[in-house]
Formats: structure tokens, sequence, C-alpha cells
């Protein structure tokens, strides 16, 4: 039976078992760790070390939660603008929230951007920026090169987004052809002094990835934009092209001056994410084992080989012994070669319960922590012994929704979809896989 077309699925969600419930505890989990009301209180300035003005600049999922709990703990005079994704916006009095679109950038980021940089020129020496960044924050604070427009920066990502390319190939393009990425945003800010605070998403939590950079210095050349774009495949504007080849699209390098007062705090990580999780499962019995917090590739083949660990661990106990807990984080990709509405997460789960083959003491659960799995209201979903069956009994063939980008709707019609909302914080992929004794 073909997939249904997207839209049309009847969510039917299944009862809630002890083992999905320990499988969701570690989820929440690793959400709760990185929330701004825990990691960002120890990194706000002491008021005694800015003699001026403190002014905050943002973009991210995490960015309007970040700026609330900013305006919390500051007395003092507060004022700037963050930009999230659309739905992600809380209420704040002195920092302005605004929303635009993910993972395509919009009319409103673009505005944003421009915004940040006008504000970026009226500080001084004496002033403070307390730059709030997070995942998402390459989309919303967008703005495009001189000769570019904004569609031409649209169509390039959503070709990077179908190509397969990793993360850190695309950030590599996006903040070349950017005036607020690659150290360009914190080299406006000069001479006043800049803290950025960053809640990471990316694999390797390079700082230059998250957010694509606007306040750090970027290693990467021109050359190596054209580079991923011959790799992939994709076609660049003609402007864009010129201002790579001509050198017109450099980013602020190691050294620049601009950034001599610019600081750098990680104060969430994928990392501390996984090992929040593995506290909970160790809780529960099950013994944690974390695989890794940067694994990345194709989804549907990083699915086989968690499958294959799996396997060997249930049916043989190694490497691992039962009960426990196989933990991992980073970011796939899906390369779309079907019509259906992608997510990582969603596929990746796919492919290992197809691998695992409704093996009896195996489950998963494969999530993003911001809340959405691609480009759907979706977090991910969960997988059990019986949701092959249950799907077979339904008229549903598991590999044709495979073979068509649609794990969404696969899941969504055999009930194991997890809906979230926005969890107002991102630090990328979750997967857990509990094998049983």
């Amino acid at each position: 039976m073909a997939a249904p077309a997207a839209g049309t699925v009847t969510r039917q969600a299944q009862p809630v078992s002890p083992v999905v419930a320990t499988l969701r505890a570690l989820f929440d989990a690793a959400v709760a760790s990185a929330q701004a009301q825990a990691c960002i209180p120890p990194h706000v300035p002491h008021p005694r070390a800015v003699p001026g003005r403190l002014v905050v600049l943002g973009a991210g999922k995490a960015a309007a939660a970040m700026a609330q709990v900013v305006e919390q703990l500051w007395a003092g005079a507060l004022s700037g603008l963050v930009v999230t994704r659309y739905g992600h916006a809380l209420p704040c009095r002195r920092i302005e929230v605004v929303e635009a679109a993910h993972p395509v950038p919009d009319a409103a980021g673009m505005q944003a951007a421009r915004r940040m940089l006008d504000l970026a020129a009226r500080l001084d020496a004496s002033d403070t920026v307390l730059c709030l960044l997070s995942g998402g924050g390459s989309a919303l604070l967008t703005l495009p090169l001189p000769g570019l427009m904004l569609a031409d920066l649209q169509g390039l990502q959503q070709a990077l987004l179908a190509s397969g390319a990793g993360i850190g190939e695309i950030n590599t393009l996006r903040r070349h052809l950017s005036l607020t990425q690659g150290g360009r945003l914190g080299a406006a800010c000069h001479p006043a002094r800049v803290i950025t605070l960053a809640i990471s998403d990316v694999p390797g939590d390079r700082p230059a990835d998250i957010a694509s950079g606007p306040t750090v210095a970027d290693e990467t050349r021109c050359a190596d934009a054209l580079a991923i774009a011959r790799r992939w495949r994709i076609e660049l504007p003609p402007a864009a092209r010129q201002a790579l080849q001509s050198g017109a699209a450099e980013t602020v390098k190691p050294g620049d001056a601009r950034l001599a007062r610019a600081e750098f705090r990680l104060v969430a990580t994928p990392q501390q994410a996984l090992e929040a999780a593995a506290r909970v499962a160790r809780r529960h019995g099950y013994a944690p084992h974390i695989l890794g917090d940067a694994l990345q590739g194709q989804a549907r083949d990083v699915g086989q080989v968690l499958a294959g660990i799996a396997l060997q661990t249930a049916n043989r106990s190694q490497p691992f012994a039962p009960p426990c807990a196989l933990i991992s984080g980073g970011e796939t990709t899906v390369t779309v070669r079907g019509h259906g509405r992608g997510g990582r997460n969603v596929e990746c789960l796919l492919s290992f319960a197809l691998a695992c083959d409704g093996h009896r003491r195996i489950h998963a659960l494969m999530a993003d922590t911001d809340g959405v799995d691609g480009a759907v209201a979706n977090a991910g979903a969960w997988a059990g012994p019986q949701t092959l069956q249950q799907a077979l009994g339904r008229g549903l063939d598991p590999r044709r929704f495979l073979d068509d980008n649609d794990a969404h709707s696969f899941f969504e019609a055999v009930g194991t979809a997890i809906v979230t909302g926005p969890t107002q914080t991102n630090v990328n992929d979750l997967r857990v896989v509990l094998i049983e004794r």
C-alpha cells in the first residue's frame, strides 16, 4: 500500500508502556539539561564588569528563552534584539523578540539582522554586548552580501538541505555569503566588548558552526565554500559565485583586531545532554553507554549501524551486557529522493526498526531536542518490538515509507510520533536504544 499523502495521516497514539516512559524520561532529561534557566545564570556578567550599556543581540531557537533569563537576572539598564523561529517567542520587556523562518530564511530574519548591524554601529568602548546564540541562528540571522538577493540564499539553502551535505559544509557556505556571520557581527560591534553565550547544536561544538559563527573568527576560505558547492553539485547564483571567486565574500579571520575584545563561552552542549540522559538511564536500571555526541552520515545508514550494535548486544551481550541504554547524539543527513516530509531522526529510526526486524528486547527513541525534526512539528518518534507488525496489520509498508523519505507519516500512522512543541533549546539529536535483559 502506498504511503499516505502528507497531512492525511490519522494519529493513533499508542499506550505508554514502562519502557516507553523510560525512553521519554531520558529525552526529557536531555532537554532539561540545556534549558536557559539551567545554563545561562553562571555566565551573565557582574554589573561592575559593565561600565557602559549592556546590549543583548541574539539568534536561534533558544534565543528568546535565553533573553528572558538575562532580563530576570539583570537589574540595570538593558536593551537589545533577538530573533527566534516562528512559534518560539517568549515575552520580554526590555529585549525585543522577533520571529522569523527556519530552516529557509525569510524577510523577517533579514530585517532583524540588518537592525542588529545598525545597533552594533552605535556602540562604543564602554559598552558590552551579550550575544545569545543557539541552533537555528544560521537561517534566522541571514543578511545577503551586496549583490545577492534573499531569494538567492533561500534557493541555496533549499538545495543544500536536499543535497545530503553535512552541517559543517552547509554553514561554511552560509557564513561566507552573509553580512552577519563568519565573525562579521562581532567585528561590527567593535570597539565594544562582546561576550557570546552559545548553546551548541553542532557536532564537535565548533564556534564557527554555531549559528554560523557571527562573533568568532573563521578559518575557512572562499575556496572551501566553492569546493563544497562543487562536491554537492550546488548551482550557485552568479553573484555568489563571483563574490567567492574574487574573495569579496571572505569572512573575518583569526587575529583580526576587531575581535580582540570578543569572548566565546559554550553554556550547553550535546555531550552534557547525553550525560543527563545517561544518569536517568542508570536510575531506571539500564547501564548507560554513550556512543558519541557527533554521529554523522546518512540517517538511514546510521540507523543500520545502530541496529547492528543493538542486535549484537541483545543476542550475544557484546559489546555491552543487557539491560543497557545506547545513547548517542549528533546530526545525520537525509538525501531527499522521494516525495515525503523528510526528518533525519525518524528516517534513522525507521531504518533502525527495519534492521532490528521486531526484536523482542529492543526499543528505541530518536528525536530532535528542539522539538522539530526537519520541517515537521514532531520531535521524532519511538519504536518497539511490535511497531512494524502493527504497521503491516494496518496495510502500511514501512520500506515504502523509507524509500519515499516519509518516515514522519509512518510513525504518525502507527501512533508513536513524539510531539513536544517548541522546547526552547537545541542541543541537536538524541538517540536512545534500550535493550532489555
